[in-house]
């Protein structure tokens, strides 16, 4: 096994990372990926509910309200899928195999790269929104009302972009160097100035004025502007597991292209996910705005698994890159069919709960008889499947922590052509309903894992020479 060679050999955050590398490297799988991906489940869980508790507080002004939130909604999760499981996965990927490698200083500069990456990836993100905004909630149904209120709420919240990069890419960093905890921390602290902060300036309570809907997205600004600065802060210290020079000779294109080797393409297919939610949420849309705001409230659940899922994929990514750093290929590959089983069993108990009983889950959001029916279809035919999607997801994570991802990204292909493609065909050249429509949908999700599936048991990542600097 390598050995670290940090500036400060000694200090308690090296040594935390030559604890957790050796179990990472050598001890029993499921009960390290668990130990890695509890701080993450628990805190992101929290921070979940608490965009739940906004969407409540949200629809107390009103349908047009709910539905323009709704339809940023898709937008901002993309950004955010970009920066924590696109260009942050290639961050976390890159700094995990230095680590294994035991090259620390390289994996700092990465985390400086990491930086500079945040701040331009944001900037063009604002900058889309402004521009484009309007044209993208037309397509995705917006009208009247609802176009309002999401021009109001996504000008508001993209005006943070830059915090959200931020926030994201420093996370990845630190838990590609084993660090759960403290980007886990980062998101409690937060947690407990959004909660209050969110109704606050919705409702106008106290010295705060009325700012509706704006005040939702100006209360998420807030919140990633603090933790960005928090940890910044953490990773300049000296007590830091990963340490953030301000070094501008150390961005150099051959560690950006690291990072984008594996980010730019794990982007495209966090595009290709979000596009087809995008599509799939057009479609949706004509059949009506009840359709919609029942297809939303239902596939938030799908967003609910994203904290599960991330935290095991992220505990994931981490243990498998820093093996195939240190030359385990083998022990990488299991570490990835052991998460992605785990998942799975997961995520295909909360499908079957919710295909069983969807008014669980919708009544909390509406009592509209319409908006109900249509939630529920959306259950009973997709979430049966939440197993195998589970599945296919962890092994795109465990593809981006051994640096092969071009699999995972030809499976969301083929699930965007399929749910979206032929979802769009069905119902507009077939006239089908919105059960055809979900049955793509869940069709689109089997295929995709299936092929993810089916590269790494055929191919598997290769002897360590071609994966491994």
């Amino acid at each position: 096994m390598t050995t670290l060679t940090a500036q400060e050999p000694s200090s308690p955050g090296n040594e935390a990372v030559r604890v957790k590398q050796t179990a990472m490297l050598g001890g029993p799988i499921l009960p390290t990926l668990l130990k890695l991906a509890l701080p993450t489940v628990v805190v992101l869980v929290v921070q979940t509910l608490v965009g739940v508790a906004e969407t409540y507080f949200v629809s107390f002004l009103g349908t047009e309200a709910l539905a323009g939130v709704s339809l940023v909604f898709p937008i901002f999760m993309l950004m955010q899928m970009m920066s924590n499981g696109g260009i942050g996965g290639g961050v976390a990927s890159s700094i995990a195999r230095a680590m294994g490698a035991g090259k620390v200083a390289e994996a700092e500069a990465l985390a400086l790269n990491a930086l500079v990456l945040a701040v331009v990836f944001g900037v063009i993100f604002a900058g889309a929104e402004w521009l484009f905004g309007e044209a993208v909630y037309r397509l995705l149904g917006g009208q009247a009302g609802a176009l309002g209120a999401a021009l109001e709420y996504g000008h508001v919240i993209f005006f943070g972009a830059v915090f959200v990069w931020i926030v994201s890419l420093l996370a990845a960093a630190l838990r590609g160097a084993g660090n759960m905890v403290v980007p886990a921390v980062v998101i409690l602290l937060g947690v407990f100035v959004l909660l209050p902060l969110s109704p606050a300036l919705i409702f106008g309570w106290g010295p705060f004025p009325r700012l509706g809907v704006a005040g939702a997205g100006l209360a998420v600004v807030v919140y990633y502007l603090a933790a960005a600065i928090v940890l910044i802060v953490y990773m300049r210290s000296a007590r830091a597991s990963l340490h953030l020079p301000f070094d501008a000779t150390l961005i150099t294109w051959r560690l950006l292209g690291d990072i984008l080797r594996v980010g730019g393409l794990s982007a495209i297919g966090t595009i290709q996910a979000n596009l087809t939610v995008v599509l799939v949420t057009g479609a949706v849309g004509l059949f009506g705005t009840d359709a919609i705001a029942g297809y939303r409230i239902a596939s938030r659940l799908d967003y609910i698994q994203i904290p599960l899922l991330f935290a095991l994929g992220s505990a994931a990514l981490t243990m498998v890159g820093v093996n195939i750093g240190a030359g385990q290929v083998r022990r990488a590959e299991r570490i990835a069919w052991v998460a992605a089983f785990f998942a799975a069993g997961v995520t295909g108990i909360l499908g079957l709960f919710v295909a069983l009983f969807p008014h669980a889950w919708l009544t909390l959001f509406s009592s509209n008889a319409e908006v109900l029916a249509a939630g529920s279809l959306y259950f009973r035919t997709v979430a049966p499947f939440y197993g195998i999607s589970g599945l296919g997801m962890l092994l795109y994570f465990a593809g981006q922590g051994a640096g092969r991802v071009m699999w995972p990204v030809l499976g969301g292909t083929v699930r965007l052509l399929i749910a979206a493609g032929l979802g769009w065909i069905i119902v507009v050249d077939l006239g089908g309903g919105l059960r055809e429509l979900f049955m793509a949908g869940a069709a689109g999700s089997i295929v995709s894992a299936a092929i993810v599936a089916g590269a790494l048991w055929l191919r598997g990542w290769g002897p360590a020479g071609e994966v491994s600097k």
